[in-house]
C-alpha cells in the first residue's frame, strides 16, 4: 500500500468472520511495520450494556457512534484504519427489522470514505453468539441486502472467502488490489494444483477444468455470487 493513510471496511452477514477477518488484517499489517487502528463494533458493546437489542429509533445512534469511532481512530494518526463492521450494516438492519430505509444515504457517503470495503462470503458455518444472531437463516438475505445497497449507491467492495489463514491471504490481496477467484487461496492453487514438475499431464488438464468459469473476471460481485452459489450446490 502506497498511501500513508488507508481505511478499510469489514461488513457482512453474521457469524460471516468479520470480526476475526479484521483483527487479522490487522496483525498482518503490523507485522509489515504499520500502525493499525481496529475499530470494534458498537452495536456489540451497546447489547452488551444495556442487555438488549436496539430498538428503531435507537439505530441512528448506533450508526452514528461507529462513524465517529472512525472518525476518532483517523484523527488518531495510525497508518491504517481498519472498521470491523461500518454504519451501512446498520443501516441494512434496520432496513430489513423495521421496514427504515432513512439510514442508508448518510450510511453511503460515510462507507464512500473507504479506501477499500471487503465484503465476508458466506462459505463460514454460522455460529451462535448471543443476543446479536438472529439464526443462519437471515444470512442470505443479509448479503443480498448489503450487496443491493453497495450497488444502488455505487460503492465499490472485494468479497473474501476462505478459511483460516487463507481468508486473510485473500483480504490482503483485496487490499493491494489484487483480483480474487471466488474463495481459492492462490499460493495453495500454483503449489498443489499446477506444479508441472510433480504431475505435469494432471496439471494441465486441472488447468482447463479450473478454468471453465462462467466469467473470466470473477471480481465482479454479481459474477462472483452466481459462481459461488453453484459451488454450494
Amino acid at each position: 500500500m502506497k498511501k500513508s493513510e488507508v481505511k478499510i471496511a469489514v461488513v457482512g452477514a453474521e457469524s460471516t468472520g468479520k470480526s476475526q477477518l479484521a483483527g487479522a488484517l490487522a496483525d498482518a499489517l503490523r507485522s509489515q511495520g504499520k500502525t493499525v487502528a481496529l475499530v470494534g463494533e458498537y452495536l456489540r458493546e451497546w447489547c452488551d450494556l444495556h442487555g438488549r437489542t436496539p430498538g428503531a429509533s435507537e439505530q441512528l445512534v448506533i450508526a452514528h457512534a461507529q462513524m465517529q469511532r472512525v472518525q476518532a481512530a483517523i484523527a488518531a494518526g495510525s497508518q491504517v484504519v481498519i472498521a470491523d463492521t461500518t454504519a451501512l450494516m446498520t443501516a441494512v438492519y434496520s432496513d430489513m427489522l423495521f421496514n427504515d430505509d432513512s439510514l442508508y444515504s448518510v450510511a453511503a457517503v460515510h462507507q464512500r470514505s473507504y479506501d477499500v470495503t471487503l465484503l465476508t462470503g458466506l462459505d463460514l458455518p454460522w455460529v451462535a453468539d448471543g443476543m446479536q444472531r438472529d439464526g443462519p437463516h437471515t444470512r442470505e438475505p443479509t448479503d443480498n441486502r448489503l450487496r443491493q445497497a453497495m450497488d444502488s449507491a455505487a460503492l465499490p467492495y472485494r468479497v473474501v472467502y476462505g478459511t483460516g489463514a487463507a481468508r486473510c491471504e485473500n483480504a490482503l490481496r483485496a487490499v493491494d488490489g489484487i483480483e480474487l477467484i471466488a474463495n481459492y487461496s492462490i499460493r495453495t492453487w500454483k503449489k498443489d494444483v499446477f506444479d508441472p514438475q510433480k504431475q505435469p499431464e494432471a496439471s494441465a488438464k486441472s488447468m482447463q477444468t479450473v478454468w471453465t468459469w462462467p466469467c473470466e473476471k470473477c471480481s465482479d460481485p454479481d459474477c462472483e455470487h452466481r459462481l459461488f452459489s453453484q459451488l454450494l450446490r
